[in-house]
């Protein structure tokens, strides 16, 4: 006869995209073809920086030109202004809406927690060891380079990476997080950004320029035309103090690319004090940003996933992981930080519980032979209640026994 189970079954976990359900704090358009950062929202306000003198400026010469100006002078200005601003615009999204270079917290089909490596061996309670692997060392055209471990998403970051906090992401050669363009600079999107203040440095410059010739162009003295064309007065003092911020900044990203450093580098390691173990020499330098392809991107956003198997998603196992091991450190006193990992005491980074384990043994070892430990059970303590005399202990009856 047939055995029917009347446990219901468990329902199978429903596909999803891996963009709904990813633990970064990116923001997502266009069903997880587009990838915008945490602040995406600032893009409005940079948008308009941009655009509103830009469009000012090529309103301003297609009236000026329509209304008696020399159309071969006033024509080509307006294309050059229009031009210029298409490619700050195109650059703009390019740079904001695309993957910067995230690294998955774990590869598609594995847990994010691995059991074998040194920086989870503490979760078992069998080989417990306080000593984390914190950073290790890798070779970097022929120099030594620390790769730290990132807590967060639980990987060594490979060099040059960086962990973001704005957006909750490891990012590959990480440059900064740019808050104008609402997204991490990192290795996908860094040509586009270096062309993004490029191309707005250039804008500026093209507008100031031609907002003061337009000026020189009427007839009369500089103080009558200025009292008699605001626009331009407008559109040449603002470019004015616009351009030393994004020319400065360009600048600077361009003596980035001349050594080969990031704007991460540069602030922490200052490899111009000392050797920089990146750099190729000044045209190498600038080919490797001008004519290296850009990889693909290293998470497909769109990919069918469970929730449980998604990568930065915490599954049953990881779950369990996390509640065995805040179990075991409630009892020892320790503390946890927001993403659940335990922070464990800097005195407790560089200890070697090796020795320590050995001793503990070796004790052990030698109390086994000089004592013979009594530990008697409920039956044991039924029949010393009955047998023994009234008032007896435990001890008495052994002693006896």
């Amino acid at each position: 006869m047939a055995v029917v189970s009347l446990k219901p079954s468990k329902p199978k976990p429903k596909p999803t995209r891996l963009y709904e359900v990813w633990k970064g704090n990116n923001k997502f358009l266009c069903g997880g073809r587009l990838v915008l950062g945490h602040d995406a929202s600032s893009l409005f306000l940079t948008s308009f920086l941009i655009g509103c003198p830009a469009i000012t400026f090529c309103v301003r010469m297609f009236f000026h030109t329509i209304k008696g100006g020399n159309p071969l002078y006033g024509y080509p200005v307006l294309i050059g202004g229009a031009i210029l601003t298409i490619l700050a615009f195109t650059f703009l999204f390019l740079t904001s809406a695309r993957d910067p270079g995230i690294i998955p917290r774990k590869a598609p089909g594995e847990e994010a927690f691995d059991l074998n490596t040194p920086s989870m061996r503490w979760i078992d309670n069998r080989n417990f060891s306080a000593k984390l692997p914190k950073v290790k060392d890798v070779k970097v055209n022929g120099h030594t380079v620390k790769v730290k471990f990132c807590e967060t998403c639980l990987l060594f970051r490979p060099p040059r990476a960086s962990h973001c906090s704005i957006c909750n992401n490891c990012v590959q050669k990480f440059d900064h997080h740019c808050p104008w363009v609402g997204q991490c600079i990192g290795l996908r999107n860094y040509p586009f950004f270096i062309l993004f203040i490029s191309s707005s440095t250039l804008l500026c410059i093209y507008v100031f320029t031609f907002s003061w010739v337009n000026l020189r162009q009427r007839k009369g003295t500089l103080w009558h035309n200025m009292s008699h064309d605001v626009i331009s007065v407008v559109l040449i003092v603002y470019c004015f103090i616009c351009v030393w911020f994004v020319g400065g900044l360009t600048v600077f990203h361009l003596y980035l690319i001349s050594t080969n450093q990031t704007t991460y580098e540069n602030f922490r390691y200052r490899y111009d004090k000392k050797e920089n173990p990146h750099t190729k020499g000044l045209l190498s330098n600038f080919k490797e940003i001008s004519c290296s392809k850009i990889p693909s991107s290293l998470v497909n956003f769109r990919a069918l996933v469970t929730e449980e198997g998604a990568p930065g998603v915490t599954s049953d196992l990881e779950r369990s992981l996390i509640s065995s091991k805040q179990k075991m450190d409630a009892e020892m006193g320790g503390k946890y930080g927001k993403d659940g990992n335990m922070l464990m005491p800097s005195m407790l980074n560089d200890l070697d519980c090796n020795s320590i384990d050995d001793h503990l043994k070796k004790k052990a070892g030698e109390k086994e032979a000089a004592f013979d430990i009594f530990v008697p059970t409920n039956q044991e303590l039924k029949y010393s209640q009955q047998k023994s005399p009234k008032g007896a202990s435990t001890a008495q009856y052994k002693e006896k026994r």
